[in-house]
């Protein structure tokens, strides 16, 4: 998962400038910083190159960027060498452990990741227990809009968020919420709950809601990737089915995730072929990282063959041309194409990032319980 260096606080203190963001009718993005005692501003900008700001005569720096294609940004100032917030913008979203300010390109008003006046899903935050961990562990469900209206049984879609993530990504970043609400609005998607669980092990909840505390989040967990999570899944699974009216078999089960996410779906289903009929991988990691061998990432290619025997109805892969995985994702797709395993397959543009992965699951979700 892409991350940025943390946010502090600039030196030099600032007034609000109370005009900015700005985005303009073409998707271009008007940025002011007031901080008349810099050297020098720079805007950074998610994935664009960082750019430098001019001073105007009251002090304020600013610059205009290039037309931007529909979508969520973040972004923040470099003030002489400091990482700031802009103080004139309160929307923030947090990855990792870095926090930007974040805005919206929407120019047509049609874009899936803007709030609109539709019928809305509910997100709850829910602890259940998790016998093979031990502990009590917190994750984030969303329900359809209805869901408490009436009896009907719904399919279920496990989403897995990436390395240095937790159960709250997905909402934050992925606007799931949104992406939802408004492909079953147009009639894009089936109704369906989205359950995101916490895929790292050693916390309970996403840092400060738990009991651990005021933690701070990290790219560093013990057993990342060591088979622990994989093992404990289906305890996941075994709540949501006996907690929320679900439509339970694996024609009524997808699973997908991103990097590290897509590493845990990629092998849980692999694992467990009578319990996913849909399968999503988002720029997975491929290769084994555990060294304690766990079973769990044995014999890839030959649970593979025996995943596929019973046919999944969708395994979706989808990798950005200048993903740091690529490669690893070219591996796979020649394993399943050695053995005659049907997969879709989806190339994308950029690399490790956001942009693509919640461009991924507007593709993948409407596939889905056909």
């Amino acid at each position: 998962m892409m991350t940025c260096c943390m946010m502090t606080t600039n030196a030099q203190p600032t007034a609000t400038v109370s005009t900015t963001p700005q985005v303009k009718p073409d998707g271009s993005v008007a940025f002011a910083l007031r901080a008349p005692g810099a050297d020098s501003v720079q805007l950074v900008l998610d994935t664009q190159p960082t750019t430098a700001m001019t001073r105007d005569n009251t002090g304020v720096w600013r610059v205009t960027s290039e037309p931007l294609p529909d979508g969520l940004y973040r972004y923040a100032f470099k003030v002489d060498g400091l990482m700031t917030l802009d103080n004139a913008n309160a929307h923030t979203a947090r990855d990792v452990a870095s926090v930007m300010n974040v805005l919206l390109v929407d120019r047509e008003g049609k874009s899936p990741l803007a709030v609109r006046d539709v019928p809305h899903g509910t997100v709850s935050a829910v602890w259940y227990e998790s016998p093979t961990l031990h502990c009590k562990r917190r994750m984030m469900i969303y329900t359809p809009p209805g869901y408490d209206a009436t009896r009907r049984r719904y399919p279920v879609l496990y989403l897995l968020h990436g390395s240095g993530g937790d159960e709250t990504s997905w909402l934050e970043l992925g606007r799931v919420a949104q992406v939802m609400d408004n492909l079953l609005a147009t009639g894009q998607a089936m109704p369906m709950l989205v359950v995101m669980p916490n895929g790292n092990v050693d916390e309970q909840a996403t840092p400060g809601m738990a009991p651990a505390g005021m933690v701070q989040p990290t790219l560093q967990h013990t057993h990342t990737m060591d088979g622990k999570f994989e093992k404990s899944f289906d305890d996941i699974v075994q709540w949501i089915d006996s907690h929320y009216r679900t439509q339970t078999g694996k024609r009524h089960r997808a699973i997908a995730g991103l990097s590290m996410g897509g590493y845990h779906a990629l092998y849980i289903s692999a694992n467990q072929p009578d319990d996913f009929g849909y399968v999503g991988l988002f720029s997975a990691a491929v290769k084994r990282m555990d060294k304690n061998h766990s079973r769990i990432y044995n014999d890839l290619e030959s649970k593979l063959r025996l995943q596929f025997q019973s046919r999944p109805r969708l395994y979706w892969i989808g990798i950005g041309k200048e993903d740091f995985l690529y490669q690893d994702n070219v591996r796979l797709r020649e394993l399943l194409d050695r053995n005659g395993l049907r997969y879709t397959y989806h190339e994308s543009e950029g690399g490790h990032e956001w942009r693509n992965w919640r461009d991924y699951l507007m593709t993948f979700v409407p596939l889905l319980f056909h």
